[in-house]
């Protein structure tokens, strides 16, 4: 199987990386400086045992692929880069490309399915880095991250037992995973702290604000009737896997969103994470106060190139008093 990158960022530079490194065909996918530097130098892969350039080809695009019956796409994007991926990928892709959405939040899936039959859902549990462009760090080893993936909505087949296994001989732990929305929405729940945490810094991962984001998550998904792993589950899951370690003396600075704000890409996945929520309570007549704020003050912050962290937590718990 070849893979496709669609995406070449923290998350689809490592998946691609390893990849690679274990033998398998790959192409990245990027865009602006990030797209020169791999075209210039290789993906720099930089783990806590050390870092390499590795030679992957690289495109700006899918317009840019010969397509063929051995080719599956991970999508990689933000969420909200999505729907402009896939319609570039649906333009010129086979319409039976296998599609595999290595993504935050739950809405990508349905993105794809409306262009493509054969999706496929990832729960993404990868500590990685994208700060500078040709370059991606993973901060977990011996084991880079864990990556189960099912048929979207549900079901698995060859083609994920395939992919299951070629990540599995590459540094990862993964499963194929019939029902893995259910670790999907779990992960939402554990990223409605990525505003909180790109506003106000990694300390506030363990205030009582995220707590309540948490809650209003989960009495949204109840009152919506959509099942999701307990916490007791995903910790089961995780085990001992994941072990972060510094790189060059240094620990990960921050999550997905904290890095989209220290790149100053101008958006943020918000809508997507905190967005979802708030949009599941006005389905549903949840209140959503704590993830509405979260939203709005993500958005405001990537639209303004405020800085990761500039917040005080104080002002902003004082917004919610």
């Amino acid at each position: 199987m070849r893979y496709l990158v669609l995406g070449a960022g923290a998350v689809g530079g490592a998946i691609g990386g390893r990849l690679f490194e274990h033998g398998h065909d790959v192409v990245l996918m990027a865009r602006g400086p990030h797209l020169e530097a791999l075209c210039d130098r290789g993906l720099e892969l930089r783990s806590p045992d050390g870092a390499g350039a590795l030679p992957i080809p690289v495109v700006d695009g899918p317009a840019r692929v010969r397509f063929g019956p051995e080719d599956a796409v991970i999508l990689a994007t933000k969420g909200q880069d999505s729907e402009t991926a896939l319609g570039a990928l649906a333009a010129v892709a086979p319409a039976d490309v296998p599609v595999v959405c290595a993504q935050n939040g739950v809405e990508n899936e349905r993105a794809a399915l409306r262009r493509f039959p054969r999706v496929y859902a990832m729960c993404v549990m990868l500590p990685a880095t994208h700060l500078e462009p040709g370059v991606v760090e993973v901060h977990s080893s011996p084991l880079t991250g864990i990556l189960d993936l099912g048929r979207y909505p549900r079901g698995s087949d060859d083609v994920a037992a395939t992919i299951s296994s070629d990540l599995e001989e590459s540094g990862f732990s993964s499963r194929p995973d019939p029902a893995v929305m259910r670790q999907k929405y779990a992960k939402l729940l554990m990223n409605l702290g990525n505003a909180l945490e790109a506003a106000c810094g990694t300390e506030a991962r363990g205030s009582d604000l995220n707590e309540r984001a948490r809650a209003e998550g989960e009495q949204c998904l109840r009152a919506a009737g959509i099942d999701f792993a307990s916490r007791q589950e995903d910790r089961a899951r995780r085990g001992d896997l994941l072990r972060l370690r510094p790189i060059e003396g240094r620990r990960r600075p921050g999550g997905s969103s904290w890095q989209s704000l220290a790149r100053g890409t101008g958006t943020i996945e918000a809508d997507y994470l905190n967005g979802e929520i708030v949009l599941l309570g006005r389905l549903h007549g949840v209140a959503t106060p704590v993830n509405a704020l979260l939203q709005g003050l993500a958005q405001r912050m990537a639209r303004e190139g405020l800085a990761p962290g500039s917040l005080a937590f104080g002002d902003l718990a004082q917004q919610l008093a």
